[in-house]
């Protein structure tokens, strides 16, 4: 029966039927929090699907971009004025326009020269929050308004609600709207050209495609994503540092993408919550958790080379038609 529905709405169904049955499985609260927070980092992943996964490209510096969606959030209703959501959409817009500007250039680079120059731009973005004290609270951090969910439907239906439980559904609308806007894009022209970069920007070339064009699309639509994810963080934690822009968040971005599958949007975000979830779960281990946990990103590394989803898709589908 499954097989008959497309693939795109097969991945939401599955996503969203994911959402709805783990809070039945819940314990308390706090895994409301948890479950945010892998929705959050899932819509950043899903942007570099896009870029990594469809077009090929590597950033090793996007954590650059939910900085900028952060600090927007912080900072625009203070100076401007600007209610909480608007400034999220201000943090897109501006990281949408410097991903345009920035990526003109550097995308012309290719494969490790390419990687340096994103973590260039990272590591400047991160400098500049840092040491801009006077705006942006320096290496302390600041505050951040409240989006105003929990209050907004406490007075529309009456009822006590929690913060995380609220967040929880928020992100989880959020992550399927990221997911439905990626699926789309897979099989859509636009998505058919970054597809064919993957495999090879020559033919790609060679067949009429504009090359810098969709690698620029690719780059700021991933940018707009991260953006996206980083005023959510800020909003939802309340209070905002310098590092959601750091090289260490970058990588990590990049390695939920790796790790769940690259070419799949539901492999970005199954490897967004392993890495979300599983320091949760090995603190039982103490000082050991580190040690467990890059235990378990090699091994899936080594046995599981296209990705933790795509390398389990294939398992199941050799033993059916076994």
């Amino acid at each position: 029966m499954l097989t008959r529905i497309p693939p795109r709405v097969r991945a939401l169904l599955i996503l969203s039927i994911l959402i709805l049955i783990a809070p039945m499985l819940f314990p308390s609260s706090f895994y409301y929090r948890i479950g945010t927070l892998i929705f959050i980092n899932s819509i950043a992943v899903i942007g570099l699907v896009i870029l990594i996964g469809y077009a090929g490209q590597i950033s090793l510096g996007h954590a650059g971009f939910s900085g900028i969606g952060a600090y927007a959030c912080a900072l625009a209703p203070t100076h401007l004025g600007l209610p909480p959501f608007l400034s999220l959409i201000l943090g897109a817009v501006i990281s949408g326009l410097l991903a345009w500007f920035v990526g003109r250039p550097i995308l012309r680079l290719k494969g490790h020269y390419l990687a340096v120059a994103t973590l260039g731009l990272g590591m400047l973005i991160s400098m500049v929050l840092n040491n801009e004290a006077q705006f942006t609270g320096g290496p302390d951090g600041m505050m951040v308004a409240s989006l105003g969910l929990t209050k907004g439907l406490e007075g529309l239906f009456d009822v006590n609600l929690k913060t995380s439980v609220v967040w929880y559904w928020f992100a989880g609308v959020m992550v399927l709207l990221g997911a439905w806007i990626a699926l789309n894009l897979y099989n859509s022209p636009t998505g058919r050209v970054l597809r064919s970069l993957h495999d090879s920007e020559i033919a790609a070339k060679t067949v009429g495609a504009d090359v810098a064009r969709y690698k620029l699309v690719a780059f700021v639509i991933s940018a707009v994503y991260a953006s996206i994810a980083g005023s959510m963080l800020a909003l939802f934690n309340r209070f905002i540092t310098p590092d959601i822009a750091s090289f260490l968040h970058s990588v990590e971005l990049v390695t939920m993408t790796v790790l769940g599958g690259a070419g799949s949007v539901l492999g970005g975000i199954a490897g967004a919550t392993l890495l979300t979830a599983l320091p949760q779960v090995l603190t039982v281990f103490h000082e050991y958790e580190h040690v467990m946990l890059g235990l378990i990103m090699m091994l899936v590394m080594i046995f599981m080379r296209d990705g933790l989803l795509p390398t389990l898709r294939k398992t199941l589908t050799r033993r059916a038609i076994a």
